[in-house]
């Protein structure tokens, strides 16, 4: 960014999202430090308008190619172009006129963008976990390469940014992240097996999309936040934990050498992780909820039930082996949460036939990203056959 600049340009990827409409507040409470310079959606092009009008971006595009020739063109500011297309959004990622890319569009499908922008040695607030799951040794290398800033935005990860304050990884003896259990906290594998889709939907503690829900449920989105954490902040396997913590308020620790512990807590709201990015390193005022001290009587913490939820395993897994790991694991949990939802598989089947198609599939120690791409396809192809043996 111009170092002369006093606004930062920022680029919205995902911004119908609930990531992205978080973002659409935190940019509203900001107009004297943050504008926007373009919004991806992928087919709600309804909301899509109204964030335009409300921010007049240079740029809008939707990716879904139906949704675009849908549109209603007049519902758009005149100042506004309307786009579609992967190639549109990487050009926006890239674009001059961008400093920051919020990189929020939901699972592989982000990883893309998030390529562009760090290839193009942006700023990248991270919300999409899955770009460092599928190619972690990739875009990190390319982030060095290129000058890029990564920034995480996913709850946990902030916390573990802002414990950590630049120290020394070899000071760090373990890292923690919080899990809120999900709504079936405390249930044996055989009660897993009959849960329904809509209770599988009802969150305690956070909003989120169904896919990232779902995840949490099953504790496979706290496996991608592992994989994650490894990649962002350079971490081993010996290093990364987890623990539940129902409430939802502390939302990691760090645990040092010499046996200090350091933990950020705020209120379930994504609105300050991304504020702290796209701000970063100011701290400014913002729209984010605030602790009520006077409401707080306790904090839990348990350990996570890693035989109701073997998710977390091939967190750990993938963390152990890389290369193409985290691409397959990644790929096959979408495409079975996909087939939970459609309800073609039940809650347990989500977790086993992930591991099935990682464990069999033809490994890779250094893929390509072409390579990886392939193999996503793969990985999908496989859930979409798998049948419980």
């Amino acid at each position: 960014m111009n170092a002369q600049a006093t606004i930062r340009r920022v680029a919205v990827l995902g911004s119908t999202g609930s990531i992205g409409t978080s973002a659409m507040d935190v940019l509203a409470a900001a107009p004297q430090h943050l504008c926007v310079t373009g919004l991806v959606a992928h087919s709600n092009w309804a909301l899509l308008a109204q964030q335009c009008v409300r921010f007049r971006p240079r740029v809008a595009i939707l990716t879904e190619t139906e949704a675009y020739a849908a549109a209603d063109r007049s519902a758009f500011p005149r100042g506004t172009e309307l786009l579609t297309g992967i190639d549109a959004v990487c050009a926006l990622a890239s674009a001059p006129d961008v400093d920051v890319v919020l990189s929020a569009v939901v699972g592989a499908a982000g990883l893309e963008g998030t390529w562009a922008a760090v290839a193009a040695g942006k700023i990248v607030a991270l919300a999409n976990k899955e770009s460092l799951v599928v190619g972690g040794s990739l875009i990190t290398a390319l982030a060095k390469e290129r000058g890029a800033t990564l920034l995480p935005v996913d709850s946990e990860h902030s916390a573990i940014f802002q414990a950590l304050a630049g120290a020394d990884v070899s000071t760090v003896a373990r890292v923690v992240l919080t899990a809120s259990g999900g709504p079936f906290r405390g249930k044996t594998l055989a009660e897993l097996e009959h849960v329904t889709v809509e209770q599988a939907l009802r969150h305690p503690t956070w909003s989120m999309g169904a896919k990232i829900t779902i995840d949490s449920a099953t504790l496979m989105n706290k496996a991608l936040e592992l994989i994650e954490a490894k990649w962002l902040f350079d971490l081993s396997e010996q290093q990364l934990d987890v623990i539940v913590h129902p409430e939802s308020v502390i939302h990691s620790f760090v645990e040092y050498v010499d046996g200090s512990v350091l933990a950020q807590l705020s209120p379930p709201d994504m609105r300050l992780p991304i504020q702290y990015a796209l701000h970063y390193p100011q701290r400014l005022h913002g729209p984010a909820k605030r602790v009520d001290w006077a409401a707080l009587r306790r904090w839990n913490f348990e350990p996570p039930d890693r035989a109701a939820f073997p998710a977390l395993e091939l967190g750990y897994e993938v963390i152990r082996n890389g290369g193409s790991c985290g691409a397959v694991l990644n790929a096959a949990n979408e495409a079975a949460v996909a087939r939970f939802l459609q309800q073609q598989l039940s809650f347990p089947a989500i977790s086993h036939s992930c591991a099935d198609v990682l464990r069999h599939h033809d490994y890779e120690r250094h893929p390509s990203l072409e390579r990886l791409k392939q193999l996503d396809a793969w990985a999908r192809q496989e859930i979409a056959r798998w049948k419980p043996s």
